[in-house]
């Protein structure tokens, strides 16, 4: 009994060591591809490949998600009556502060993998609020066309930098964020990498030490 019991604890280790590895390399591979088909940076390109199909979907479910977690930060200061510049600014708090919330989660259940992952679409949700921001000079508002409820809105940051007197230097911002993102999400994936491929082997490693004594 107690033998049967060992093995399968073993099999269950080398299955979650084997899925940590394929889901950092699933992400390595789609953190080097990704920037050549992402929506907000070849606009007006046509690509019906197979890949552009699949990271459109991608991106069509990771967007709309962001969009409701968003308007949802709106939606919390609407409801306190918040200042204008806060709940301007709420919107993309909550979009960055949900992703981490989750990351911060895992990390206290000791789930690095998920952590991590959590702590890359932080990263992800910032690339896109650097996209935002390089569109502040194109208005105070934002056309139907371009807006997540479909219906003629305010630019949150023409708004909030606007306010901060620093409107005019929105290209360089939108920069800042912009390397900051990617630098979350590199960070990330190396993450991945060390704990699907070198601690997962250093824990495997110890514990046949231990059996050998």
């Amino acid at each position: 009994m107690a033998s049967n019991y060992i093995y399968k604890e073993e099999k269950n280790e080398e299955v979650s060591s084997l899925a940590k590895k394929v889901v950092a390399l699933l992400f390595f591979f789609f953190l080097v591809s990704f920037n050549n088909y992402l929506p907000y940076e070849h606009q007006g390109e046509v690509n019906s490949s197979f890949w552009a199909s699949l990271f459109n979907i991608y991106f069509f479910v990771f967007n709309q998600t962001l969009g409701i977690v968003h308007e949802g930060g709106h939606g919390v200061c609407y409801l306190f009556h918040c200042p204008e510049f806060i709940t301007t600014l709420n919107g993309t708090l909550f979009q960055l502060l949900f992703p981490l919330g989750i990351a911060y989660f895992y990390r206290r259940k000791k789930n690095a993998i998920a952590s991590y992952i959590a702590l890359f679409f932080v990263g992800f949700s910032l690339l896109y609020t650097s996209w935002y921001i390089s569109t502040s000079n194109h208005g105070a508002i934002v056309s139907a066309a371009n807006s997540f409820l479909g219906v003629d809105g305010y630019h949150d940051f023409h708004l909030i930098l606007s306010s901060l007197g620093v409107l005019e230097h929105y290209d360089i911002i939108a920069t800042v964020t912009k390397v900051i993102s990617y630098l979350i999400m590199y960070f990330s994936v190396a993450m991945m990498l060390f704990e699907g491929f070198v601690t997962t082997s250093k824990k495997r490693g110890k514990k046949r030490k231990n059996k050998r004594r």
